[in-house]
Order: C-alpha cells, then sequence, then structure tokens
C-alpha cells in the first residue's frame, strides 16, 4: 500500500507540474500575441540581424588577409618547387612584391563584392519587400546570411571566400531593408519610431566595432572555422525566434495591402533624394578611412599590430552617445531633425580633416570618435525622417524607401576598398582626408531644404488631398485606398487589408470609433 501511495504521490506531482507547464506556455503565447510585447520581440529580432550582418562585414577583417596570405604563400612555394625545383626561394624577392602587389587587389575586391552585390540588389529587393510584406523577406536574409557564414567557415581557396562574401551582400539586402522597413511600420509615432531606430543603430555600431577584435581572438587560438561558426548558430537561432514569433508563412496579413510607391517615384523626390546624399556623404569617411589608415599608422606612427586592431573600439562609446543625445533631442524638438544631421556632417568633416595631423595613437582616438559621433548624429536623425516623408508624400510602406538608404551606404562601402587605396597611391593620405572633410561640410546645407517637412502633414501630404480627416500610419494608407476605390465606382475592401496581425480590424473600428484609432 505504502509502495502504492507514493506512486499516487509521484503521478499527481508530476500532473501538477505538467499544467504549471501548461499554464507557463499559455501565459507566453499569450504574451506574444500582445502588440506592445509582439513589438519589442521585432525589434530584438531585428536589432540581431543587423548586428549578425555588420559582424560578419567586420569579422573578416583580420581573418581574411592572413589566411590569403598563408595561402598565397603555400601556392607560390608548391609553384617553385615544380617550375624550379634547383633554385633557392631566396631568389624570388620580385616574385613576391608581384605577389603581394596581387593580394592587395584579392583583398580589396573580397572586401567591396558584398557592398557591390548589395547595392545591385536593393531596387529589386525593396520592391519585393513592399509587394510581399517584411517578414518574409527577413527570413530569406537571414537564411542567405546563414548560408555565407557556413560557406565562410569552411572556404579553402579564393573563389569560394568571393562567393560567401557576395551572398552575404544578397542577404543583406533583404535583411537590413525588410528589417528597418518592419522597425518604421511597427512604430508608427516619431518619437518611438526614432528611439527603435536609434537601437537598431546602436546594435549595427557594436557589431562593426567589437568583430574584429572578436574574430582576430578566436581565430588566433580557435582556428578561423570557429567565429564564423559561432554567427552562424547565432543567425540560425535568430530564424527561429523569426518563424516562432511572426510566423511569415502562417500570417499573410499584407498580401492585401495597397501597393508602396514605386523605388523610382521614392528616388526622384527631392527630400528623400537628399536625405540619400547625407547618408553616403556622411559614411565615406568610415568607408574609405577602414582600409587605408592601417597602412597609414604603420608608417607614420609605427603603430604595433594591436593598436592598429584596436582603432576604431574607442569610437563605439560616442557612437552610442551620439546615438543616445539625437533620440532625445528629436523627442523634444522633432522638427530639428534636418540641423541634427547637418551639425553631424558638420563634426564629420571637421574631423576628417583632423586626422592627418594626428602622429600618436592617442591624438589619433579623438578624430575618429569625432568621425563615429557624427555618423550616428546624421543616421538617428534621417532614418525617421525617411518613413516620415513616405508617410507624407507617399503610400505608408516602407520597403522601398529603406532600399534606398541601403543604397546610400551600400555607395560608400562599394567604393571604399577599391577607390580610397587608388586615390592615397595617387593623391596621398592628406589630401584623401581633406577631400573628405570638405565634401561633408559642403553637403550640410542642402539638409536645408528639409527644414519645413514637418509642416508637410497639414498642407503639402497627398493624403489631405483625399482624405476628410488626416489619420497616419497603416490606418491612413487604409482609408486612402478606400477613397479611391470609391471614387473609381467598386467596393475596394478586396484590396485592403481586413484584419491586421494583432487581430485588429480597421475597417470596423473606423464604423465604431473614428479617428482616435490612427
Amino acid at each position: 500500500m505504502d509502495g502504492e501511495g507514493g506512486s499516487f504521490g509521484l503521478a499527481k506531482s508530476a500532473a501538477v507540474k505538467l499544467s504549471e507547464m501548461g499554464a507557463r506556455t499559455k501565459q507566453l503565447g499569450s504574451a506574444m500575441r500582445d502588440p506592445h510585447q509582439q513589438k519589442r520581440i521585432i525589434l530584438v529580432i531585428v536589432c540581431v540581424a543587423l548586428l549578425l550582418d555588420n559582424m560578419l562585414y567586420m569579422v573578416i577583417v583580420p581573418i581574411i588577409p592572413d589566411y590569403l596570405a598563408d595561402l598565397e604563400s603555400e601556392q607560390s612555394e608548391h609553384v617553385h618547387l615544380v617550375l624550379h625545383p634547383n633554385t633557392s626561394l631566396a631568389n624570388s624577392t620580385s616574385q613576391d612584391k608581384s605577389n603581394k602587389d596581387n593580394l592587395d587587389i584579392q583583398i580589396g575586391v573580397l572586401f567591396a563584392s558584398k557592398a557591390i552585390l548589395q547595392l545591385l540588389v536593393n531596387p529589386l529587393s525593396g520592391t519585393f519587400i513592399d509587394r510581399v510584406g517584411y517578414d518574409i523577406p527577413l527570413l530569406i536574409g537571414l537564411t542567405v546570411m546563414f548560408v555565407s557564414t557556413c560557406i565562410f567557415a569552411f572556404a579553402e581557396n579564393y573563389a569560394t571566400l568571393f562567393v560567401a562574401r557576395s551572398l552575404q551582400g544578397l542577404g543583406s539586402a533583404f535583411a537590413d531593408t525588410s528589417g528597418f522597413a518592419m522597425i518604421a511600420d511597427k512604430y508608427t509615432e516619431e518619437a518611438e519610431r526614432s528611439r527603435a531606430l536609434g537601437i537598431s543603430l546602436a546594435f549595427i555600431s557594436f557589431g562593426s566595432l567589437v568583430a574584429p577584435p572578436f574574430g582576430g581572438v578566436l581565430y588566433e587560438f580557435a582556428g578561423k572555422r570557429v567565429p564564423f561558426i559561432v554567427l552562424a548558430s547565432v543567425c540560425l537561432a535568430d530564424g527561429v525566434l523569426l518563424l516562432t514569433v511572426i510566423k511569415p508563412f502562417s500570417n499573410r496579413t499584407r498580401e492585401n495591402m495597397p501597393v508602396g510607391t514605386p523605388i523610382y517615384r521614392l528616388m526622384i523626390d527631392p527630400y528623400i533624394a537628399v536625405v540619400a546624399g547625407a547618408l553616403t556623404m556622411a559614411n565615406i569617411p568610415l568607408a574609405f578611412l577602414e582600409p587605408t589608415i592601417a597602412n597609414w599608422m604603420e608608417t607614420t606612427m609605427h603603430s604595433t599590430q594591436w593598436e592598429m586592431g584596436l582603432t576604431w573600439l574607442p569610437a563605439f562609446f560616442p557612437h552610442i552617445l551620439g546615438v543616445f543625445i539625437t533620440v532625445k533631442l528629436a523627442a523634444k524638438n522633432p522638427h530639428l531633425q534636418w540641423f541634427y544631421g547637418a551639425l553631424g556632417m558638420v563634426i564629420i568633416g571637421a574631423s576628417s580633416c583632423t586626422v592627418p595631423a594626428c602622429k600618436t595613437f592617442g591624438q589619433l582616438i579623438a578624430p575618429l570618435c569625432g568621425i563615429c559621433f557624427g555618423i550616428a548624429l546624421v543616421d538617428t536623425a534621417l532614418l525617421p525622417t525617411l518613413a516620415f516623408l513616405v508617410d507624407v508624400r507617399h503610400v505608408s510602406v516602407y520597403g522601398s524607401v529603406y532600399a534606398i538608404a541601403d543604397i546610400s551606404y551600400s555607395i560608400a562601402y562599394a567604393m571604399g576598398p577599391i577607390v580610397a587605396g587608388q586615390i592615397v597611391h595617387n593623391l596621398g593620405f592628406v589630401q584623401l582626408n581633406l577631400g573628405m572633410g570638405l565634401v561633408n561640410v559642403l553637403y550640410a546645407p542642402a539638409l536645408l531644404l528639409l527644414r519645413n517637412v514637418c509642416q508637410m502633414k497639414p498642407s503639402y501630404s497627398e493624403r489631405d488631398n483625399l482624405l476628410d480627416e488626416a489619420p497616419q500610419g497603416l490606418y491612413d494608407t487604409i482609408k486612402m485606398e478606400e477613397v479611391r476605390a470609391k471614387k473609381k465606382g467598386y467596393n475596394s475592401a478586396g484590396n485592403c487589408l481586413s484584419v491586421d496581425e494583432n487581430g485588429f480590424d480597421p475597417f470596423r473600428a473606423q464604423q465604431s470609433s473614428g479617428p482616435e484609432y490612427t
């Protein structure tokens, strides 16, 4: 009887634990369905995707040159022994110099291939995102990034590394664009949107600056494969979280959404063009200094390897500070976003001009911190402005406009590894920095065009020509389509969203409560 009683007690306690686990699972599921919690989880997913993309972009900096040099050395030895078996390797000095020049070209092309492919794919990915929504393209981007990271881990020749790097550009064109667009779509209030985009920019900065030491340490002590396997594992986990929370293949809430404004129309919008140009100009100093500053430090300062490896790490903190300050200022004075961007460009220009004057590693930290602080001001002020411009001048679908932003970044980072070295070789490092600084200072006044953007809401928006009242965001787009459809004499219910991803029925809300659902 005691044995039966003990067995019954164990069974009862197991049943209680199972019921508690079921209750916790149910609570977790209901929390994930809560719109506020879901927005936070989506922000985490997007931030991790952006972190991974930028870590993979920069983690190869300390790994690939050394790895390719070893491959080149092995191939040279093999060729020399086959062609000249009776001669000494000491007589091949000119051949070694030629191999080094060839290696520099290979590294430059490999580094630029990601941005070049990203630049080519972005116009297509932006249109695709506008048509199918943000979740599936984000999953596609994470999948391609996972595959490219695995190829990096197991690649053993230059051709395979080139394919992996190019694939990463394809994945970034989908993941980065859809990630920014998803944040803009979920966070419709300007202050909230600026904060969310600021957080994502902080993750981008952290990924770019922490990746070189992360990759260098793991490469030194664990081999080439380990850094990429770690990043691939995080990428896989982020993809699983995306499938669990958003369920992109079962949640087709956007398939009947209005089609966004074509990307070519957004490109010729003068306000969007000014913002895109500012994003390119602001990122040119960083893109051009990354491949050239190490050689300059070695030549002029006789810097050690650890100093060259940690060049950009101190700049992470002013970048975060710049994001924080801009978000706070934008919340208080949103009409001055253009001024924060212009101020950032002036700071970038002044800092770029002072880089060649530095004589020690300690002196160099100050202008590099100034460049990253200025970039934080520009990006944090102008990325939300792109979404606002789409809201007030076009249709509130954000894939194409953030594809334009990604194109702006890609132009800078595609030219950097190829063009910067040629400028330094032909004109000099001083002239490169003075030119970049001058370009940023001269472009800053162009942002004056954006000073009246906040006043477009009541007077210049396409929305106000179509609607009696002025709703915002997703509701705005739906109502605009309704009015257009009525003018054409047919019911637009089949062309608009009936129930959104949080179970919210905009048409019923319109009938019951009116404009307070904006």
